[in-house]
């Protein structure tokens, strides 16, 4: 098998794809040929080091694929079964091991490349506007980075719970793409502040919840443009992490909350892992929930995916073709 892998943590120039031996599936274990990869933005924090893992390691957290074969113990899944995954090392491979117990089934209708574009972020997407902020039907709320792969499945899933969505964006290009998915005003924040922006859009009351993976740049506007009461989710760090925050800025702001959540606190037993990836599949599956792919690469140029991604000139979902 081929993967991409790094021996010590840096920029793109420190990924390397080695020829490793085929593995084998351990008990309780399914081998999967990789169709797919997800390229995520967690993918860059393993390999800069932002989140440390042990060393060599193989880079890539969520595919899409066949089952080869399955491990001992194994029970409702079978070769030639399709599966997708997240959360887990090893996908920017051709072949990887992965526990049965968060493979989750591809439906029909759901193609290995949407599965592998849609998983980790829908589901993050459905947690942050069903369970984290739970949007309700009239509320406003602010999406920064809305044409992005995220911004764009977190835009679709708020408009459809009955939201208005503001959306922020670079360029000209990605202000359509935000309109596309649903939002009803694009802010475009190379242009304009966009805390006075929200409040000229909102009279003044500001927005509900703000879901903010950008980060350091973003965190302060984020605050401003919320009412009294409203919900900061800081659920990624695209620009770099925020620092630390005297919590009397909550008070001042009119008793906000800020909460910084995370995928596998939301996936957190079988049984919940189920349900919103099947949530996810049966929207995609159902034409309400569309999935952008913004490039191809093959395992080769990984490298050039992590610089696309961290350069934010793309728009949609990267995947990585093994």
């Amino acid at each position: 098998m081929r993967a991409a892998l790094i021996r010590a943590h840096g920029g793109p120039e420190a990924i390397e794809v080695a020829e490793l031996p085929d593995p084998e599936p351990g008990p309780g274990q399914l081998l999967v040929d990789v169709a797919a990869a997800g390229v995520n933005f967690v993918d860059v924090y393993h390999r800069t080091g932002a989140y440390p893992g042990q060393l060599p390691l193989q880079l890539g957290t969520e595919a899409a694929g066949t089952v080869a074969a399955v491990g001992a113990g194994v029970s409702g899944v079978a070769a030639g079964d399709r599966v997708a995954w997240a959360m887990r090392p090893g996908a920017y491979a051709t072949r990887a091991v992965v526990d049965a117990d968060v493979a989750v089934p591809v439906p029909d209708g759901v193609s290995d490349e949407v599965a592998a574009a849609v998983l980790l972020q829908g589901m993050t997407a459905h947690y942050l506007t069903a369970s984290t902020y739970p949007v309700q039907a009239g509320d406003t709320v602010l999406v920064h980075a809305a044409a992005g792969g995220t911004g764009a499945l977190i835009v679709q899933l708020a408009v459809q719970r009955g939201a208005t969505v503001l959306a922020t964006t670079s360029t000209a290009e990605k202000a359509a793409l935000a309109r596309e998915s649903g939002a009803a005003e694009v802010i475009r924040y190379d242009q304009a502040d966009v805390a006075a922006e929200v409040a000229r859009i909102t009279g003044g009351t500001g927005v509900a919840a703000v879901y903010d993976g950008v980060g350091a740049s973003t965190f302060d506007a984020s605050l401003a443009s919320l009412r009294p009461r409203g919900y900061l989710v800081l659920f990624g760090a695209s620009s770099g992490p925020v620092p630390p925050v005297d919590p009397r800025r909550l008070q001042a702001g009119g008793s906000l909350f800020l909460t910084r959540p995370t995928l596998a606190h939301y996936m957190a037993d079988r049984a919940e892992l189920l349900e919103r990836s099947g949530a996810v599949f049966a929207a995609v599956a159902a034409g309400r929930l569309a999935v952008r792919i913004g490039g191809r690469y093959p395992l080769d140029q990984v490298g050039r995916a992590h610089t696309d991604l961290e350069s934010r000139r793309t728009t949609g979902k990267l995947l990585i073709i093994p």
